[in-house]
């Protein structure tokens, strides 16, 4: 999923360098697509260069000094992205989320412990709708454009807003036992 990220930022941003990608990644909150951190996003940009699928267009210097590697997308990594966006674009999951695993083993657990881990839940669930929110607030659908990252994350937004119900219903389940 990180090549698919990296060659459609490409897309979108022509010319930007590693930390610029690796920004906007961060900025646009992608850690809610895809698990990366700073070490395997300057791992899949080495690779996917080595495949010929990017290549560097010329290296400039910031204002510190250092070297600025900008990138651009091949033929070739037009052609990846194209099978990449097909692979995703029709793959369809389960829900998953981590906390199912512990609660699988709820009865063999401290009741009040097993209570502050739903709290921990709902707080992480709280944040995630806020940074949502904020985003949606400041961004708005051009008349006659799709904003497809708008819409994904509308219903991520939707997805949380069900999870926290969720969470706070099980808690106060647990609670009146």
């Amino acid at each position: 999923m990180i090549p698919l990220l990296i060659l459609g930022l490409l897309m979108q941003n022509p010319g930007a360098h590693g930390y610029e990608l690796l920004t906007l990644m961060k900025k646009r909150h992608y850690k809610y697509i895809v698990n990366f951190t700073k070490g395997s996003f300057y791992y899949n940009l080495q690779q996917l260069e080595e495949k010929g699928f990017i290549e560097q267009t010329h290296q400039t210097h910031s204002k510190n000094g250092r070297e600025i590697h900008p990138y651009e997308i091949t033929s070739l990594g037009i052609e990846e992205f194209e099978k990449l966006m097909t692979k995703y674009g029709t793959k369809s999951e389960y829900v998953n989320l981590q906390f199912y695993g512990a609660l699988l083993f709820a009865d063999e657990f401290d009741t009040n412990k097993l209570l502050e881990l739903i709290q921990s839940q709902i707080d992480q669930t709280e944040a995630r709708i806020a940074l949502l929110d904020e985003y949606l607030a400041n961004t708005n659908e051009s008349p006659g454009k799709i904003d497809y990252f708008r819409r994904m994350n509308e219903n991520s937004r939707s997805h949380h807003l069900v999870n926290l119900k969720w969470f706070k219903d099980l808690k106060a389940d647990i609670e009146k036992v």
